[in-house]
């Protein structure tokens, strides 16, 4: 598995994730191996943030991922940092097996979290094939458009895809922040030490081991 993580992990500068992805396409060598690596029906994998960002660039090698959108800059025009909530859609995701219809509190760091469909009926495809895997939600649990809610302005709320077969996830919002229950500042009492986010990556451990 693959696991591009976030954090401006390739350098605290704008379009990061766009120049880590860079990286990759204009050098043949590392192109053709990412293209073998995430060809392969035994492979997976994870983007978040920056890497979400490095992931949707890198949609012309991963297979049914063509209508992916880019990250691009926050409505807002700034680093937008809270605990935000999304709900998790009916997707073919390995990672959000199970979690399907959950309604949950996530870490949100970004700069660049906008969904942007330049391609003529992209945003329509995509969710018709069943591959926007989260949505940002108002405080009713509806997929909100809406500033701060919606921290990015991303149309429909959507802030996470998975391309067709459901082994690559990118999101925006970080998960892996808010596994442990302890780590949210606010949660349900009877949540305990685990949050919901944990299972994200039980899931992923139980496709590599079924």
């Amino acid at each position: 598995g693959l696991a591009a993580c976030g954090g401006f992990s390739y350098g605290d500068v704008l379009g990061a994730g766009q120049g880590w992805a860079k990286s990759i396409l204009h050098d043949a060598r590392t192109r053709d191996a990412f293209a073998a690596f995430l060809a392969r029906d035994d492979r997976f994998a994870l983007g978040v943030c920056n890497g979400c960002q490095m992931l949707s660039a890198l949609r012309d090698i991963i297979p049914g991922s063509a209508h992916w959108p880019a990250f691009v800059r926050n409505t807002s025009e700034q680093f937008e940092a809270r605990l935000s909530g999304v709900e998790i859609t009916d997707s073919s995701s390995l990672f959000l097996r199970g979690m399907a219809g959950s309604k949950l509190p996530i870490a949100v760091a970004h700069g660049e979290g906008r969904a942007e469909f330049t391609a003529p009926g992209a945003r329509a495809k995509l969710e018709q094939a069943g591959q926007v895997a989260l949505r940002y939600v108002d405080n009713r649990g509806a997929a909100t458009e809406r500033y701060p809610a919606n921290p990015n302005g991303s149309p429909g709320g959507i802030t996470g895809v998975t391309n067709a077969d459901g082994r690559v996830l990118a999101l925006m919002p970080h998960p892996e922040r808010v596994a442990r229950g302890v780590t949210l500042s606010w949660r349900p009492d009877a949540w305990g030490q685990a949050s919901p986010w944990a299972r994200l990556f039980a899931n992923a451990r139980a496709w590599v081991g079924a």
